[in-house]
């Protein structure tokens, strides 16, 4: 898969192309990247996808903008795991954001990117204000001769699959709920960075995995498995929060206490699977009381791994 940092350059063939965040790749995007992918082949033109940095709503609103559930690394994973040939990494300032809605057909995707085939969700908008509709695009596939194509909405049990359903779920620590709009368990990537060591002090060492993200989906305290580390993935338990009882103010991070385990993964890029969240992050009045809690985290963590894993 080849990764473009913009959304520009000529080829030598048309491509097939889908547009959007794709925020935690769920089961909708899942289903148009495949329907991506299958016209692709049928055309024999590179699969791509057209995706933004940051998400628009952290340029406008940042303190009102969504969690992400994917960092772009996990996005670009995923989407690899798809299939897809080629990816677009737009990055969205306010020049971007000011491009009206025909020169964003006509420049971006017609003369730069020589779309030959078009999908996007039903309710996609676009261009400066997001003035430009899916009825506009399909009057400018005429006139630019492309093709364009509208992926409804994906429905399980009854409920729309979006990224917002998917941060509801995991606020809630409904862990099943939010499976089934993935299609996988949920997890966070990243890199095992050095930390202030509290943990070995308090007698459990963590792993601190650094969170490439404004704002994490999910807080507390959670049984996990951390993939990475070995051919099979290790038991443990994360505490993923700000930490309210050694600092004030800090910012979100992800500790993981592998249980039974004592090695140097440093440097490591590794993967935590959220199982189950064993309960909120609160504040204690000393480190003693919280050594206390967090040896019944671990026995807690321990026991449900024990039984459902």
């Amino acid at each position: 898969m080849q990764v473009y940092r913009h959304a520009r350059g000529k080829f030598d063939t048309p491509i097939a192309l889908t547009i959007g965040n794709f925020d935690g790749v769920h089961l909708g995007h899942q289903a148009m990247l495949d329907r991506l992918c299958a016209v692709a082949r049928e055309l024999a033109v590179p699969a791509a996808v057209m995706t933004f940095e940051p998400h628009p709503r952290e340029l406008f609103t940042p303190d009102e903008a969504p969690a992400r559930l994917t960092s772009l690394r996990e996005k670009l994973d995923c989407l690899k795991q798809r299939s897809i040939d080629r990816v677009y990494v737009q990055r969205f300032n306010l020049a971007f954001a000011s491009i009206v809605p025909d020169a964003f057909v006509v420049d971006l995707l017609v003369k730069n990117l020589g779309i030959g085939w078009l999908l996007v969700g039903d309710d996609f908008r676009f261009g400066a204000r997001r003035g430009g509709d899916y009825a506009l695009l399909a009057q400018m596939a005429k006139r630019y001769e492309f093709q364009l194509e509208a992926m409804h909405s994906i429905e399980v049990a009854g409920e729309r699959v979006s990224s917002t359903a998917v941060r509801a779920a995991l606020a809630e620590g409904d862990f099943p709920r939010a499976e089934k709009l993935l299609g996988r368990p949920y997890s966070m990537s990243g890199r095992v960075m050095h930390g202030e060591k509290l943990g070995r002090k308090l007698g459990f060492p963590t792993a601190n995995i650094a969170l490439k993200r404004r704002r994490a989906p999910l807080t507390g305290i959670f049984a996990v498995k951390l993939h990475g580390i070995g051919v099979v993935a290790l038991p443990a338990v994360a505490s993923l929060g700000v930490r309210p009882t050694v600092m004030a103010n800090g910012t979100p991070m992800l500790e993981v206490h592998v249980l039974d385990f004592n090695a140097d993964i440093y440097g490591r890029h590794v993967t935590v699977e959220f199982l189950h969240k064993l309960r909120d992050e609160e504040k204690y009045e000393d480190l003693n009381r919280l050594r206390q809690q967090i040896q019944r985290d671990v026995d807690q963590a321990r026991h449900y791994l024990n039984s459902h894993v």
